[in-house]
């Protein structure tokens, strides 16, 4: 793959650190949920925020 120019990493910075904080927001809706459904949409949810934030993160390397 070819390297990034400036515009495209701060892109990617963006979306890592968007993604990042859509984890931590969804852990913390998560603990405080008494409801077990909506409880496991945010558990989901932060997964698969995590799951993007990591794949996003292997365009840095």
């Amino acid at each position: 793959m070819s390297q990034l120019n400036h515009v495209e990493l701060q892109s990617l910075r963006h979306l890592i650190g968007a993604h990042d904080n859509a984890v931590q927001k969804y852990q913390t809706y998560a603990q405080q949920c008494t409801d077990p459904q909506i409880k496991t949409y945010f558990e989901k949810s932060a997964q698969d925020a995590q799951k993007t934030k990591q794949q996003l993160m292997t365009f840095l390397g």
